[in-house]
């Protein structure tokens, strides 16, 4: 294979991946002869190329031919492309699974947990009028690495029984994960949760089994300043013990939020309800952690935090173009966009090692040598 641009750049995002890409892409059936004309190499890079350099099916074979990779025809890249899903998928767990490792040689924030931000987007195929796949992410932070992805058709539901949890770790999600069933699933875990409560589907209760009068004790909140108090909630059998930490908003805030809700219920054809709007004036967040681990106010600016994973979504959207899947079948759709997240995760991976990286560029030491950078810190 003769030279090409960037000889010394894909060196470096090669040593993250599988020593053996032969024997990964037969295990997962995209090579099915061990004697193909094509290695594994050359395909994922003519992969990559078509996928997160944004050159067609047409432009990546012109180039792979310059370049004197392969002489094949874009019809020919497009089919091996929609028997990627299942290779990319397993290339995708094995960089995450040696981000974890690293992740784990770092301080988590705030200190003693290890915060992780979790939310879904939606990704769209030609032609269609409404969602067709959806992308369910977890956020590392301050790392801003991806520690888990997963990705179903757009009934998907946002759940945080799509993930799992260990102790130590700590996760933020909005109100679309504010159900007793999810926190549940994250507290059983040993992990511990904040979450943007939504009075609608997550009803607590007062120390005494009561149902808690949200609304009686948010009015009694002081202006510009947080407070929190005591609830609970049952699950399964069991009761676990919450903190309901709020703040109350600026009376423009509150504007803003009641207009969009009257707007939501008016798209929507119902008619909004009173509670609904008087909610509207407070932000609310529910954490299991204790008030001497995570004060009242560190935790609605801790979960202000989460917007951090929207941003992921915007990179992986608008850098990667992958708010629109230029695939019409479900093989090649799906293949798509886990070379997309493939790239995401190399763009994570390159900028959380570039804050170690010596003078000179790379991690000395040759293949192997930058799962050594514990040693650096």
């Amino acid at each position: 294979m003769p030279e090409d641009s960037l000889p010394e750049e894909w060196s470096i995002l090669r040593d993250w991946l599988p020593g053996d890409l032969e024997e990964s892409a037969r295990r997962a059936g995209f090579l099915r002869r061990s004697s193909a004309r094509i290695n594994a190499e050359t395909w994922l890079r003519l992969i990559l190329m078509h996928v997160a350099g944004g050159l067609s099916l047409e432009q990546t074979m012109l180039r792979a031919g310059e370049l004197g990779w392969a002489k094949l025809s874009a019809v020919a890249l497009f089919k091996r492309l929609r028997t990627a899903q299942g290779w990319l998928a397993e290339l995708c767990s094995e960089l995450l699974g040696r981000q974890r490792e690293l992740l784990g040689t770092r301080a988590p924030w705030p200190s003693g947990w290890a915060v992780r931000l979790i939310d879904a987007t939606d990704v769209q195929e030609p032609g269609s009028t409404g969602t067709a796949w959806r992308v369910h992410y977890s956020l590392r932070m301050p790392q801003m690495v991806c520690d888990h992805f997963e990705i179903t058709d757009g009934k998907g539901g946002e759940k945080l029984g799509r993930f799992e949890f260990t102790k130590g770790e700590l996760a933020v999600a909005d109100r679309g994960y504010s159900n007793r069933s999810g926190v549940a699933h994250v507290l059983d875990a040993g992990a511990e949760i904040l979450v943007r409560w939504n009075p609608a589907s997550f009803p607590l209760e007062n120390s005494r089994g009561g149902a808690f009068d949200a609304l009686q004790w948010l009015g009694r909140l002081p202006a510009r300043a947080a407070g929190e108090c005591k609830v609970w909630f049952r699950h399964g059998g069991k009761r676990y013990q919450m903190r309901l930490c709020a703040l109350r908003k600026s009376r423009l805030a509150t504007e803003a939020a009641r207009r969009k809700a009257r707007e939501k219920a008016r798209d929507q054809g119902r008619v909004i309800g009173e509670e609904t709007l008087e909610y509207a004036a407070y932000v609310m967040v529910l954490t299991s952690l204790a008030a001497d681990k995570l004060p009242a106010q560190a935790a609605l600016g801790l979960y202000r935090g989460r917007w951090q994973v929207e941003l992921a979504f915007k990179r992986l959207k608008s850098l990667l173009d992958a708010g629109h899947v230029p695939k019409e079948s479900d093989a090649s759709a799906r293949a798509w966009m886990q070379a997309k997240i493939l790239s995401a995760l190399l763009i994570e991976r390159t900028l959380w090692e570039g804050e170690f990286l010596s003078p000179w560029g790379y991690v000395a030491g040759g293949p192997g040598a930058s799962q050594s950078l514990e040693s650096l810190y």
